[in-house]
Protein backbone atom coordinates (compact mmCIF):
# COMPACT_ATOMS: atom_id res chain seq x y z
CA UNK A 1 0.00 0.00 0.00
CA UNK A 2 2.95 2.28 0.95
CA UNK A 3 4.64 1.83 -2.47
CA UNK A 4 1.69 2.72 -4.45
CA UNK A 5 0.90 5.63 -2.61
CA UNK A 6 4.41 6.57 -3.45
CA UNK A 7 4.30 5.75 -6.60
CA UNK A 8 1.27 7.83 -7.26
CA UNK A 9 2.15 10.84 -5.74
CA UNK A 10 5.59 10.73 -7.08
CA UNK A 11 4.23 10.01 -11.15
CA UNK A 12 0.72 12.24 -10.25
CA UNK A 13 3.90 15.55 -9.59
CA UNK A 14 5.83 14.60 -12.48
CA UNK A 15 2.17 13.96 -14.60
CA UNK A 16 1.13 17.69 -13.22
CA UNK A 17 5.10 19.42 -13.92
CA UNK A 18 5.11 17.57 -17.41
CA UNK A 19 1.42 18.96 -18.37
CA UNK A 20 2.36 22.72 -16.93
CA UNK A 21 5.43 22.64 -19.27
CA UNK A 22 4.26 21.10 -22.50
CA UNK A 23 1.05 22.78 -22.31
CA UNK A 24 2.54 26.21 -22.60
CA UNK A 25 5.34 24.74 -25.53
CA UNK A 26 3.24 23.26 -27.54
CA UNK A 27 -0.25 24.73 -26.47
CA UNK A 28 0.85 28.14 -25.06
CA UNK A 29 -1.69 27.39 -22.37
CA UNK A 30 -1.78 27.10 -18.70
CA UNK A 31 -4.75 24.98 -18.88
CA UNK A 32 -3.50 21.73 -18.77
CA UNK A 33 -1.30 21.87 -16.14
CA UNK A 34 -3.47 23.99 -14.53
CA UNK A 35 -6.34 21.28 -14.40
CA UNK A 36 -4.05 17.99 -13.91
CA UNK A 37 -2.47 19.67 -10.91
CA UNK A 38 -5.98 21.00 -9.45
CA UNK A 39 -6.92 16.95 -9.79
CA UNK A 40 -4.09 15.59 -8.44
CA UNK A 41 -3.36 17.95 -5.19
CA UNK A 42 -7.80 16.99 -4.51
CA UNK A 43 -6.89 13.13 -5.08
CA UNK A 44 -3.77 13.71 -3.06
CA UNK A 45 -5.66 15.13 -0.30
CA UNK A 46 -8.38 13.03 -0.16
CA UNK A 47 -6.50 10.23 0.51
CA UNK A 48 -4.17 11.40 2.78
CA UNK A 49 -4.35 10.08 6.87
CA UNK A 50 -3.41 13.14 8.35
CA UNK A 51 -5.14 16.25 6.48
CA UNK A 52 -4.05 18.93 8.83
CA UNK A 53 -0.07 17.53 8.86
CA UNK A 54 -0.37 17.15 4.70
CA UNK A 55 -1.64 20.78 4.86
CA UNK A 56 0.73 22.68 6.47
CA UNK A 57 3.75 21.20 4.59
CA UNK A 58 2.14 21.87 1.57
CA UNK A 59 1.68 25.18 2.36
CA UNK A 60 4.86 25.92 4.37
CA UNK A 61 6.86 24.80 1.07
CA UNK A 62 4.75 26.40 -1.72
CA UNK A 63 4.34 29.59 0.12
CA UNK A 64 8.37 29.30 0.73
CA UNK A 65 9.05 28.11 -2.98
CA UNK A 66 6.83 30.75 -4.72
CA UNK A 67 8.37 33.61 -2.69
CA UNK A 68 11.62 32.49 -3.80
CA UNK A 69 10.97 32.45 -7.30
CA UNK A 70 9.01 35.15 -7.41
CA UNK A 71 11.82 37.40 -6.04
CA UNK A 72 14.43 36.07 -8.72
CA UNK A 73 12.00 36.49 -11.49
CA UNK A 74 11.44 40.33 -10.58
CA UNK A 75 15.35 40.79 -9.99
CA UNK A 76 15.33 39.80 -13.92
CA UNK A 77 17.81 36.26 -12.90
CA UNK A 78 15.27 34.01 -14.98
CA UNK A 79 11.76 34.47 -16.44
CA UNK A 80 9.20 32.22 -17.57
CA UNK A 81 7.88 32.30 -20.95
CA UNK A 82 3.81 32.11 -20.42
CA UNK A 83 0.54 32.44 -21.42
CA UNK A 84 -0.55 33.64 -18.70
CA UNK A 85 0.74 35.44 -15.45
CA UNK A 86 -0.47 36.01 -11.33
CA UNK A 87 2.20 38.35 -9.99
CA UNK A 88 5.50 37.05 -11.45
CA UNK A 89 5.38 33.60 -12.22
CA UNK A 90 3.15 31.73 -14.54
CA UNK A 91 -0.51 30.59 -13.34
CA UNK A 92 0.09 27.09 -13.27
CA UNK A 93 2.78 27.46 -10.55
CA UNK A 94 0.07 28.10 -8.15
CA UNK A 95 -0.66 24.15 -8.70
CA UNK A 96 3.00 22.75 -9.54
CA UNK A 97 4.73 23.89 -6.29
CA UNK A 98 2.31 22.94 -3.90
CA UNK A 99 2.09 19.47 -6.01
CA UNK A 100 5.76 19.51 -5.56
CA UNK A 101 5.15 19.75 -1.86
CA UNK A 102 3.27 17.02 -1.76
CA UNK A 103 6.70 14.58 -1.88
CA UNK A 104 7.57 16.39 1.41
CA UNK A 105 4.46 14.64 2.71
CA UNK A 106 4.98 10.88 1.85
CA UNK A 107 8.07 10.63 -0.33
CA UNK A 108 10.50 12.65 0.96
CA UNK A 109 10.02 10.95 4.98
CA UNK A 110 12.95 8.14 4.23
CA UNK A 111 15.72 11.25 3.78
CA UNK A 112 15.41 12.15 7.11
CA UNK A 113 17.84 8.69 7.56
CA UNK A 114 20.22 10.45 4.94
CA UNK A 115 20.46 13.71 5.55
CA UNK A 116 23.93 14.75 3.49
CA UNK A 117 22.23 12.57 0.38
CA UNK A 118 18.97 14.37 0.42
CA UNK A 119 21.02 17.72 0.31
CA UNK A 120 23.18 16.72 -2.51
CA UNK A 121 20.02 15.79 -4.24
CA UNK A 122 18.40 18.79 -3.17
CA UNK A 123 20.99 20.99 -4.35
CA UNK A 124 21.43 19.12 -7.97
CA UNK A 125 18.09 17.80 -8.87
CA UNK A 126 16.55 21.28 -7.61
CA UNK A 127 18.51 23.77 -10.16
CA UNK A 128 18.26 21.30 -12.66
CA UNK A 129 14.69 20.80 -13.14
CA UNK A 130 14.57 24.55 -13.39
CA UNK A 131 17.47 24.54 -16.02
CA UNK A 132 15.53 21.60 -18.25
CA UNK A 133 13.18 24.40 -18.91
CA UNK A 134 16.06 26.50 -20.83
CA UNK A 135 16.52 24.58 -23.49
CA UNK A 136 12.84 23.80 -24.12
CA UNK A 137 12.16 27.62 -23.97
CA UNK A 138 9.62 27.72 -21.29
CA UNK A 139 12.50 29.85 -18.92
CA UNK A 140 15.38 32.28 -20.18
CA UNK A 141 18.28 32.30 -17.71
CA UNK A 142 19.39 35.91 -17.86
CA UNK A 143 22.42 35.38 -15.08
CA UNK A 144 23.79 31.66 -15.51
CA UNK A 145 26.15 31.65 -12.78
CA UNK A 146 24.06 34.04 -10.02
CA UNK A 147 20.77 31.49 -10.84
CA UNK A 148 23.20 28.10 -10.03
CA UNK A 149 24.64 29.81 -7.13
CA UNK A 150 21.14 31.08 -5.49
CA UNK A 151 19.45 28.17 -6.52
CA UNK A 152 21.89 25.64 -5.04
CA UNK A 153 21.20 27.40 -1.82
CA UNK A 154 17.61 27.77 -1.78
CA UNK A 155 17.28 24.13 -2.62
CA UNK A 156 19.83 23.26 0.37
CA UNK A 157 18.06 25.44 3.17
CA UNK A 158 14.78 24.47 1.72
CA UNK A 159 15.80 20.78 2.58
CA UNK A 160 17.22 21.66 5.76
CA UNK A 161 14.20 23.40 6.90
CA UNK A 162 12.24 19.84 5.83
CA UNK A 163 14.48 17.67 7.76
CA UNK A 164 15.34 19.74 10.84
CA UNK A 165 11.94 21.50 11.26
CA UNK A 166 9.04 20.46 9.34
CA UNK A 167 9.51 16.72 10.28
CA UNK A 168 10.00 17.46 13.82
CA UNK A 169 6.10 19.04 14.45
CA UNK A 170 3.64 16.77 16.04
CA UNK A 171 0.81 16.82 14.50
CA UNK A 172 -1.92 15.03 16.11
Amino acid sequence: MIKLKFFFILSGYQLTWLMCVFGEIFHKSFFPGLICGLIFLFLVFINTRNKRKFTFIVFSISVIGYLFDSILVSFKIYSFNSSLYIGWLPIWMLVLWPSFATLFDEVFVFLSKYKFIALLLSAILGPLTYYSGSPLGLIDINQLFLFFVLMITFWIFLMLFYLNYLLKIKFN
